[in-house]
């Protein structure tokens, strides 16, 4: 049985006034509405611009509305590979799905380098002195020495 997404129905559309409908603005929000993910089940929520809080219809979970100008970050969780939601600035993100507590990096904490040996893309935290490739398992060096250190890991 399919579980309803609203608790009230949608009311009708006005009429039209003209053929010409404006494009969305940019920030997410429609109109009088915005949207944010549900804390609980990660469903997408609109609310009324100027709520402080929404109730989820699906899971009843009551999410916190960021202040408007909230400048917000996205990540990927480490332990569900699940798109998390920030306010930029975090150190770090709990996710609500798996509980991992992920690192938040700005990007200019985060470095870029090429694995050693399947030269798949990496990217570490700056400062880091190597990087594990979860491709090949090969450890490259990344440090301000020149000299290569890098080995592969049989696991």
């Amino acid at each position: 049985m399919p579980v309803p997404l609203a608790p009230y129905p949608t009311p009708p559309a006005p009429p039209l006034a003209s053929a010409y409908t404006p494009p969305p603005p940019a920030n997410g929000s429609t109109g009088g509405q915005s949207q944010l993910v549900c804390s609980g089940c990660r469903n997408l929520l609109m609310y009324p611009v100027g709520a402080t809080s929404v109730c989820c219809a699906v899971c009843n979970a009551v999410t916190a509305v960021p202040p408007p100008g909230t400048e917000m970050a996205q990540l990927v969780c480490a332990g569900c590979h699940t798109l998390l939601m920030y306010i930029r600035g975090a150190t770090s993100v709990q996710c609500s799905c798996c509980h991992t507590v992920n690192l938040a990096l700005e990007a200019n904490q985060v470095a870029h380098v090429n694995c050693g040996s399947c030269k798949m893309l990496l990217m570490y935290q700056y400062g880091a002195r190597s990087v594990k490739c979860a491709v090949c398992s090969f450890i490259t060096s990344v440090g301000g020495s020149t000299s290569t250190t890098d080995q592969k890991l049989n696991t």
